[in-house]
């Protein structure tokens, strides 16, 4: 228990950045008025890929909408 109190300090940054990123992509992704199929595909890429997810939805999904 220890050993993890001492990496801690340097996960934790990691996992709050993922947490907001996801938050932040399943509020853009509810907003996306597209097709039910391509909104289960990205819904799937967004949880499922951790923090490379919604990196992906915003690099690739955003700019499909535009």
């Amino acid at each position: 228990m220890e050993e993890l109190l001492e990496y801690l300090p340097i996960i934790l940054p990691f996992v709050v950045i993922q947490i907001i990123l996801m938050i932040i992509a399943l509020i853009d992704w509810n907003k996306n008025k597209e097709s039910l199929d391509g909104k289960l595909v990205w819904l799937i890429v967004i949880i499922f890929l951790n923090i490379f997810g919604p990196i992906i939805y915003f690099l690739f999904a955003r700019r499909n909408k535009e």
